[in-house]
């Protein structure tokens, strides 16, 4: 598996109508198709990565298309996936809120 999420953007409307209650991991992009959220549906929550996709496209204005991954590692998979970015631009996604990355320990990655 690759250690970042190379599925093809798409609309986040298109994203919304072909995802289901699922658990996995999101990516939301701006119209220049930059990674400036990663997000995750897990157990707790209600409607899995259709209502995460919807909910964090509502409160990022700037978020136009969307990809995700579903996967029962969900929690592991979005920690990498933070490691992964953060190695590549030197810090998390810009609107990735401060206080939900203190709450998790993020390892240095070196992904090729």
């Amino acid at each position: 598996m690759a250690t970042r999420l190379t599925k093809p953007w798409m609309l986040i409307a298109d994203a919304v109508k072909r995802l289901h209650g699922h658990l996995g991991v999101f990516e939301l992009a701006d119209a220049d198709d930059n990674v400036i959220y990663i997000g995750y549906a897990g157990a707790s929550s209600q409607f899995g990565l259709r209502a995460e996709v919807s909910a964090a496209a509502q409160d990022i204005s700037s978020a136009v298309s969307a990809r995700y991954e579903v996967t029962s590692a969900y929690h592991s998979r979005y920690r990498e996936l933070l490691m992964a970015h953060t190695a590549d631009y030197g810090e998390p996604p810009a609107c990735n809120p401060p206080e939900m990355l203190r709450q998790i320990t993020l390892g240095k990655l070196s992904p090729s």
